[in-house]
C-alpha cells in the first residue's frame, strides 16, 4: 500500500508544476526570433510594406540582425511624406488567412530597441476591409533593450467606427509613420500577455 501511495504522489507533482507555472499562463509568444529567418515563432512570415504601394516615396529594408548580443528583426528606412505618403512598416499575418482569438489576453508585450523615435503598432481584424483601417497605439523606442506593454484598451480605431474585437485579429504591424524621419527599430520579442491588473 505504501509503494502505491508513493508512486501516485510522484506522478501528481510534475503535473501540478506544469499547470501552475505563472509564466506559461501569462504569455503567448508570437515571435521571439528563435527561427533565425523571417518566419515568426508562432504565426506567419514578416514582410516589409512601404507607402510606395500607393505612390509614396518612403523606402526601407527588413533584415535579421544582432544588436547588443541579441538576435532581432530590424526595420530601417526613410519615411517621406512626399506624394501623400508617409510610412514604412513590417507586418505579420497571424493565422494564415484566418483570425486569431486573443480575447484571453490583456495586450501586447514587446522587447525592442531603437533610435529614440516614436513608432506605432497597428492591429487589423477580420472586420476591417479597407487597407487604411486599423487600431493604433504608439510608443517611443529606447537606445537599449526595453520591454513595452500595450494593453488592448490603449488601441484607438482609425478610419473605422467598429470597436476593436481582439477575438478576430488577423495582422500586426510595426510602423514608422506620419512624419519625415529615419526609422531604425529592432524587435527581439512580441507576445500576447495576460495581466489581471490590466497594466
Amino acid at each position: 500500500m505504501m509503494k502505491l501511495y508513493l508512486s501516485c504522489f510522484l506522478v501528481v507533482i510534475p503535473i501540478l508544476a506544469v499547470t501552475m507555472n505563472p509564466v506559461e499562463a501569462s504569455e503567448m509568444i508570437i515571435d521571439n526570433r528563435s527561427t533565425g529567418t523571417l518566419q515568426s515563432s508562432h504565426a506567419g512570415e514578416w514582410r516589409l510594406i512601404t507607402d510606395q504601394v500607393m505612390g509614396g516615396r518612403s523606402s526601407g529594408v527588413l533584415v535579421m540582425d544582432q544588436y547588443l548580443g541579441r538576435n532581432c528583426l530590424r526595420m530601417r528606412g526613410s519615411v517621406s511624406t512626399a506624394n501623400n505618403g508617409g510610412f514604412v512598416q513590417i507586418a505579420l499575418d497571424l493565422a494564415a488567412g484566418k483570425s486569431m482569438d486573443a480575447s484571453n489576453f490583456t495586450g501586447l508585450v514587446l522587447e525592442m530597441m531603437g533610435n529614440g523615435e516614436r513608432y506605432n503598432i497597428h492591429l487589423r481584424t477580420s472586420e476591417l476591409w479597407l487597407p487604411w483601417q486599423s487600431y493604433r497605439a504608439d510608443f517611443t523606442s529606447s537606445s537599449k533593450w526595453d520591454e513595452i506593454r500595450l494593453p488592448f484598451s490603449e488601441f484607438e480605431p482609425y478610419k473605422t467606427k467598429k470597436r476593436l474585437d481582439v477575438g478576430k485579429l488577423v495582422r500586426i504591424g510595426l510602423v514608422a509613420i506620419g512624419r519625415q524621419f529615419e526609422a531604425d527599430l529592432c524587435l527581439g520579442k512580441i507576445a500576447f500577455y495576460n495581466d489581471d491588473s490590466g497594466d
